[in-house]
Formats: structure tokens, C-alpha cells, sequence
């Protein structure tokens, strides 16, 4: 239809809008126009997503009592199998659709057994879009299904069934057998991480005690010529979940309190531990969905906690020295709690289910936490006593905290003080297109400052290794030079709200803050500090993406007045190969860069620094548990298991001396 340009730059159609203008998609189609509505998003993320949509329906098969086993399998096209032994996708005729109710399960949108209560009493998956949002978005996608002695197959292309489902053999065992391969016009990435998929596999195993994993690799094989495979069981549940993210701490109680209840339908199950460390850890879920902002499950548990160690306190006289009143939040310090629930008709709150909403769940859980609770304190003193004094200490701390704070805070810029000396400001006082470089060292700071561009590029140089925060008690870190000079560059504070410590973001002056260090193992650990104190003080700047990591070249590559710059050692090497094939004669040389000081400022600017050629890392948090357990691991006091990290994942083959 032609367009013509109107008075304002605009195109309009000559045609009115009517009838003719409306698109219905139907089927699958909408998914495969709008995939990122219903997995979230088309990179790696979105990739991964696909694997938790099939397994969730394998796990609720396992809900409802019918499955035992799950087995993930990677395939060297990168395309994945999941195999459950549950009782088998329904085959027969579907009366209202007519045709077979596999095919309705894996093409129809809001489909599937889990809108009837008496299939599915509890389950994971709310809106019944998985599977064929899986198969919408799958180049090919094949189901199995072993069910009534017999074994049927259909096979589908973009969701479109290729075949009617058929009777293929007969079978000894039930179960559903579902392989796909995602589309690779639909997505960005198409390389499944072995690490992401094991993670959540592991989580899913402490959810669902009893039930056996497994996770193949095919895509390479071991020395022995196996494939790599791990199986992930749990007896213990949530207890041994709490023990798995608290390894890398030193334990304060001998064991986890564990709590196991049931009300109403709602089934209840807490694990709670105190370590010796400052922070506080309590994940959440609802019917093996992470909740990460928590809801009413989680403000029941809050209540309990609070509410018990309160009046055990009060009623012992273990607070009577204290000039202060207690605190809700004092209760957290060094605490690491999973709540669990599985809830019939579970009401959330946004598109993402990251909050529960049903009120009634908040006195169940509040209850049966109490209960439990109670019995613990008063059957264990010797442990409930180390509680209150680790509770007591926090308190302490909590106060002299504040008074740091308010000292660091009193002299930002915004409320009459003066930025930090060493800071380079930018011109522009927009906080979209301003960015600040938080450099290593003072003599690459120099270099950055000559390189930058001074209208919306920011230095702040840090002199050395900053505090660990994850051995600090909070009041320390703020006579970190460091760390107050990132505070009052930033425009950030931390306020008290409701017990809760809160990080004020209303005035940060950078919504792009680049932590930029050396290529090196000392400049590694320098930025993992660095988003050690990000992660544990100024979270909400992870969340919204303000945070990244910048990637300056390892080696410059170079013959007679041609040169490259190589971010690894595969460029490196082609780079090489590339330039000895030339006609000149002259042995092509190779500078390693050690640090960023070995740059001169043109060339920080045009490999580091430019938007237009650099490369800056986003920092990211797919999966928080995880996050927490590496950074604990990583900065704790427990040195085994950061030995075995570090061997495992060590990516430094030379050492610089």
C-alpha cells in the first residue's frame, strides 16, 4: 500500500484504519513473533529457558507422584533431550479438538493437564505455555512417549506437526522423551553452558528430595572416552541445600534447623543456618519457582524469626545490656534460610513470578516456622545462645554502622560536600550518557585521563586492592579510602527503611560505572573485590545494568607499520599466521601487555575506551545462589574449596614475572 510523507515527517496510510489492518496470530505463531513475552528473552538467557520449560514439566510429573527420574542430555549439535520416567503425555483423541491430546499439548497455547486440579494438585508451570512455546521456538522438536504398553512418535518443524502421532512399538517402562534443537533464526545464542544447566539441575535436586537427575555432555568425551555426567540426588532436601551454599563458611550452629510442614494443602519446608559470616541469605521459592523478590511465604518466615529469637532473648535477659532496642534485621546477620512452599493455586504478582501474593500463605508459613523454632531454642541452649550473641554483635555493629555512614554521607556533593580529589569528573551532568572508569592504579588513571573523552567520560583511580567486604563488618568498610571515595563519586547512600538497609540510587551521577583493571591474575582479583562490594552494598546498580567490566587487549600483534590488537590467545595466533604470510620479510613481533599502564592514552582510548571499538562486559546475575556461593567461596575463609575453584576454572596458562 503506498505511503506518502505527512506536514510532520511522518508516513501515514491513505487508507483508513479498519478491519483489514488487525493480525490474529494464531497457534504458535505469536510465540515465534514475540518470543521474548513468553521465555523472557532470544540470548543466551532465553536459550537456557527453554531446558527449565521441559524439565518443569518432568518435575511436576514428580509432584504429583508419578516420576522418579530425569535425565538431561546434551547433544553435539546442541540440541537437548529430556526423558522422564512419568506416566507419558495423554495419546487419545481429544473430544473438543479431535486430534490426539499430544499434539494438542505440544501445539496448542494454554494447554495441558495443570488447569485440573485433580492431575496436578501443585505445579510449577502456571500459564500452561511450556512445551509448545519450546516447540514454536525449536528448528525440529521430537516427542516420545511410552505409555500403555505402546511407544508413540510425532515429530514437528517451528511447531508445525511434520507427522500424526504413531504408534512406533511396544513398551516395557512409561515415561516422555522430548528432543529439540532451537531455532537459529529466533536466537542470538545457540552454545548451551554446561555450568548454567548443571546449576539449576542441583538446585532442582534439594527441591525435590528423592528424585534422581542427570546431566550428559556428548558434545566432548573424557580421557576415558565417557562423556562428562553427573547424577544429582537428595535426600536431605533443603537441609543439604543450606549446607551446599554455606560450604565456603564457617559454621556457627552444628546443624541447619529444618522445618517441615502442611496446612491448609500448603506444604511448608525451611532450612535455616548461621555462619560466622556479615550478610544475609534467604532464597525462595514456590512450587520450585524462584521467588527472588520474595512475597508473603518469605514475610512469614520474617515474622517467625523475628518473633521467636525476640522473646527467647527478652524471656533469657541476653539483652538487658543493650542501650538499643533489637532490630528485625539483626536476625539476618550471617544467616543463610531457603523457603520452600507448594501451593495449589499460587497467586504472583508481574509476568516473572518473582513474588507471591496469596496472603493466606504468610500465617502458614509463620506458624510452622514458629513451631519448629521454638522447639529448637529450647531443646538446644548451648546453639540458640551462639545465635543471640552472633544477634547481639549485629546489633552492635548495626549502630556503629550508621554513624560511619552518616560521616561518609555528609560529605557528598549533593548535600554540601565535595567530590572525591582524585575523581576526574565528566562535563555532562546527565546520568544516561555519563560513564565512570573505575581504574586501577594511579598511573593508568593518568593514561585514562589523558585518553577519555572529558564530555561523558569520568576517572576515578584506585589505588590498589580494596577491603574485602566479605570478611569486614560493615562499619569498617567506610574507613576504606577506596570505598568513600566510590560512595561520594557515585552519588549513592545506604539508608535504613522498615529494618531493611536500602541503597538510595535517586542521585547516581554514572548509569555506566566500568570497572577497568590489568590483563592479569592481580587485576582479575582486583575487580572480583571490587563486584564482591558491588554484590553485597550496592546490589540494586547490578540489577538495573549499570555495572560493566572492561576487556583491554592482552597482545598487540605487529609487522613493520601493520598491527592488530588480540583479545586471546586465538587471535594472537591467527593474527601471527596471518602476518607471516605477507611479502615482507621482517619476524613479526608480539608485545604482551602486562598492564594498562604499557598503553600510551591513544591507544587505551581506541581499544579500551572508545565506545565505537571496545568491548565491555555487562555484569549480570542470571541465578543469585550461585552468585553468593562463588563470592563467599572466592573471598571467605575456607580455603578448600577456593583451591578447587581455582584449579577447575583457572583461565591464566603463564604466570608474568
Amino acid at each position: 500500500m503506498k505511503e506518502t510523507e505527512n506536514k510532520k515527517g511522518l508516513t501515514s496510510q491513505k487508507n483508513n484504519y479498519g478491519a483489514d489492518n488487525i493480525q490474529a496470530l494464531e497457534g504458535l505463531e505469536a510465540v515465534r513473533k514475540r518470543p521474548g513475552m513468553y521465555i523472557g528473552s532470544t540470548d543466551t538467557k532465553g536459550l537456557h529457558h527453554l531446558v527449565w520449560e521441559v524439565i518443569d514439566n518432568s518435575i511436576d510429573e514428580h509432584l504429583a507422584g508419578h516420576c522418579s527420574q530425569i535425565d538431561t542430555v546434551i547433544h553435539p549439535d546442541n540440541s537437548i533431550t529430556v526423558r522422564d520416567n512419568g506416566r507419558g503425555i495423554p495419546v487419545g483423541m481429544h473430544a473438543k479438538l479431535q486430534k490426539s491430546a499430544l499434539e494438542v499439548v505440544m501445539t496448542v497455547l494454554h494447554a495441558g493437564g495443570k488447569f485440573d486440579k485433580d492431575t496436578y494438585k501443585v505445579s510449577g508451570g502456571l500459564h500452561g505455555v511450556g512445551v509448545s512455546c519450546v516447540n514454536a521456538l525449536s528448528e525440529d522438536l521430537s516427542v516420545e512417549v511410552h505409555r500403555d504398553g505402546k511407544i508413540y512418535t510425532q515429530s514437528y518443524k517451528t511447531g508445525i506437526p511434520q507427522t500424526e502421532v504413531e504408534e512406533v512399538g511396544t513398551a516395557k517402562d512409561t515415561g516422555t522423551f522430548v528432543t529439540f534443537k532451537p531455532d537459529a533464526t529466533i536466537f542470538e545464542a545457540l552454545e548451551y553452558k554446561y555450568d548454567v544447566l548443571a546449576t539449576r539441575i542441583r538446585e532442582l535436586s534439594y527441591l525435590n528430595k528423592g528424585l534422581t537427575l542427570t546431566l550428559t555432555d556428548k558434545r566432548e568425551t573424557e580421557e576415558d572416552g565417557s562423556f562428562k555426567n553427573e547424577t544429582f540426588y537428595s535426600e536431605g532436601g533443603l537441609k543439604e541445600f543450606v549446607l551446599h551454599l554455606d560450604e565456603a563458611r564457617t559454621k556457627l550452629i552444628e546443624e541447619p534447623i529444618h522445618v517441615v510442614g502442611k496446612e491448609d494443602n500448603v506444604e511448608v519446608e525451611v532450612a535455616l543456618n548461621y555462619n560466622t559470616s556479615f550478610s544475609e541469605n534467604i532464597y525462595s521459592f514456590v512450587n520450585n519457582i524462584n521467588t527472588r523478590e520474595g512475597g508473603t511465604h518469605v514475610n512469614g518466615f520474617r515474622r517467625a524469626i523475628t518473633r521467636l529469637f525476640k522473646t527467647y532473648g527478652e524471656e533469657n535477659g541476653f539483652f538487658k545490656k543493650l542501650k538499643f532496642a533489637i532490630s528485625g534485621e539483626d536476625f539476618k546477620e550471617g544467616m543463610t534460610a531457603i523457603v520452600s512452599v507448594k501451593v495449589p493455586e499460587p497467586q504472583f504478582k508481574g509476568q516473572t513470578k518473582g513474588e507471591l501474593g496469596n496472603s493466606e500463605v504468610t500465617g502458614i508459613v509463620s506458624r510452622s516456622v514458629g513451631k519448629v523454632l521454638g522447639h529448637y531454642l529450647e531443646e538446644n541452649p548451648r546453639q540458640a545462645k551462639k545465635i543471640i550473641d552472633k544477634v547481639i554483635l549485629a546489633a552492635t555493629a548495626r549502630h556503629a554502622a550508621r554513624k560511619a555512614r552518616e560521616i561518609v554521607q555528609r560529605k557528598n556533593v549533593l548535600t554540601g560536600g565535595g567530590l572525591p580529589g582524585k575523581l576526574s569528573d565528566c562535563s555532562s551532568k546527565n546520568p544516561d550518557e555519563s560513564e565512570i572508569f573505575l581504574v586501577e592504579g594511579d598511573s593508568a588513571g593518568g593514561t585514562a585521563k589523558q585518553g577519555r573523552d572529558r564530555n561523558f567520560q569520568a576517572i576515578l583511580p584506585l589505588r590498589g586492592k580494596i577491603l574485602n567486604v566479605e570478611k569486614a563488618m560493615e562499619h569498617r568498610i567506610y574507613d576504606n579510602e577506596e570505598i568513600k571515595n566510590m560512595f561520594t563519586a557515585l552519588g549513592v547512600s545506604i539508608e535504613e527503611k522498615d529494618g531493611e538497609r536500602i541503597l538510595n540510587v535517586e542521585k547516581l551521577r554514572y548509569h555506566k560505572i566500568v570497572i577497568m583493571c590489568d590483563a592479569d591474575v592481580d587485576g582479575s582479583h582486583i575487580v572480583t573485590l571490587i563486584l564482591t562490594f558491588f554484590f553485597r552494598y550496592m546490589r540494586p546498580l547490578i540489577d538495573n545494568g549499570y555495572i560493566y567490566i572492561a576487556a583491554p587487549p592482552l597482545y598487540m600483534v605487529k609487522k613493520g607499520k601493520n598491527f592488530q590488537y588480540c583479545w586471546n590467545e586465538e587471535e594472537r595466533a591467527e593474527a601471527i599466521a596471518r602476518f607471516s604470510k605477507g611479502e615482507n620479510d621482517s619476524s613479526v613481533k608480539v608485545q604482551r601487555y602486562k598492564g594498562l599502564g604499557e598503553m600510551n592514552a591513544e591507544q587505551l582510548w581506541e581499544t579500551t575506551m572508545d565506545p565505537d571499538t571496545r568491548i565491555l562486559r555487562q555484569v549480570t546475575i542470571d541465578d543469585a545462589l550461585e552468585v553468593d556461593r562463588v563470592f563467599s567461596m572466592l573471598m571467605g575463609d575456607e580455603v578448600p574449596p577456593r583451591r578447587a575453584f581455582i584449579e577447575a576454572n583457572a583461565k591464566y596458562a603463564n604466570v608474568d614475572i
